[in-house]
């Protein structure tokens, strides 16, 4: 097949074209994200290739139908970046790489947990000045905290065992409670309680109509006071005005994130030399006890090699005609 890859860096084209390595798929490259603007450059191709950041609304489903495009394959879990409806309604079919690292996400989540908690940050730049005090670099004993984890899917399963593992408390909320968790001593309470009794609380939920904003001023004013919230899963999960707020009053004693609501205008590009318009990243980014990444938490080799992988056979499939429906974005997944 030949496919259009959109917003491509050079790891997309190295891991892709390992995967594709027999070079069973024509695959063309382009920088750009896809979006109306850049719809042209689908023209010819059978396919197209998008990550997080691309748009695809109604009307960029519709002009890849019309360019008689058959696939989109999304090297990615979520899609909630894609109109599903209107591409079902226009006989495209869209794939996905549903798991390939839980533990890259998982272990990062831990990482910006102990970073906030530690201070290793603030410790790296002030040893390489040639500051050597510790003043202000207070942190606290993971283990005995109580963490809260909403989402318990493979990453957030992968998470709670990890903070198991440091001696922590753990509690979760979830739809569909994993019976794995719970005979491993986990616990699953509302969400409300989960907010209230937690130190730590970690997302890990998919972006949903039901959870969209599920961190918000109204479910905020149930959080302890200095908790630490974690969000390595979908930007719009949180609302950041009512984040900033929070840590302003001194309710929030931490924040670690790695996606972020607009973090398509951002994430992914060199804007050091540029001024950023974005108020409430600016404002985020001002606070010290605010840890900001930009979406690398799945960035392992191995999650590469997985999404390389799971990505080409994805499109080897489809041309095959035996599509995994494992892999299938359906209509009765956003229902």
């Amino acid at each position: 097949m030949k496919v259009a890859v959109f917003s491509t860096k050079t790891y997309d084209k190295e891991y892709l074209d390992k995967a594709n390595a027999d070079l069973k798929h024509e695959l063309i490259y382009f920088e750009s994200a896809l979006s109306l603007k850049a719809i042209k450059l689908a023209e010819g191709f059978d396919g197209v290739c998008v990550f997080v950041n691309d748009q695809l609304t109604v009307e960029v489903v519709n002009a890849l139908s019309a360019l008689n495009i058959r696939l989109i394959v999304l090297r990615c879990a979520g899609f909630n970046n894609v109109d599903i409806e209107s591409s079902a309604r226009n006989h495209i079919t869209v794939l996905r790489v549903p798991a390939y690292s839980p533990n890259a996400v998982a272990e990062h989540a831990v990482a910006l947990i102990l970073t906030l908690n530690r201070k290793t940050h603030k410790a790296y730049n002030r040893v390489r000045e040639g500051n050597f005090s510790i003043e202000r670099l207070t942190g606290f004993d993971i283990s005995g905290k109580t963490t809260g984890v909403i989402g318990t899917g493979r990453i957030g399963a992968t998470f709670a065992r990890i903070m198991r593992g440091f001696g922590s408390k753990v509690i979760a909320y979830d739809l569909y409670p994993n019976q794995e968790l719970i005979a491993e001593g986990i616990n699953y309470l509302s969400l409300e309680d989960v907010f209230r009794k937690s130190d730590i609380l970690s997302l890990h939920c998919p972006l949903t109509p039901e959870t969209y904003q599920i961190i918000s001023k109204n479910t905020l004013k149930f959080m302890k006071k200095g908790a630490m919230l974690i969000n390595t899963s979908r930007g719009k999960l949180v609302d950041t005005e009512a984040v900033i707020d929070a840590l302003k009053e001194g309710r929030l004693g931490y924040v670690g994130i790695d996606v972020y609501e607009q973090e398509e205008k951002l994430f992914f590009k060199d804007l050091s030399e540029i001024i950023i318009t974005d108020d409430k990243i600016s404002r985020l980014m001002t606070f010290p006890n605010v840890l900001v990444t930009a979406h690398q938490a799945y960035f392992t080799d191995n999650a590469l090699i997985q999404i390389g992988q799971t990505t080409i056979q994805n499109i080897t499939d489809f041309e095959k005609g035996t599509v995994n429906r494992q892999n299938e974005v359906t209509i009765n997944m956003i229902r």
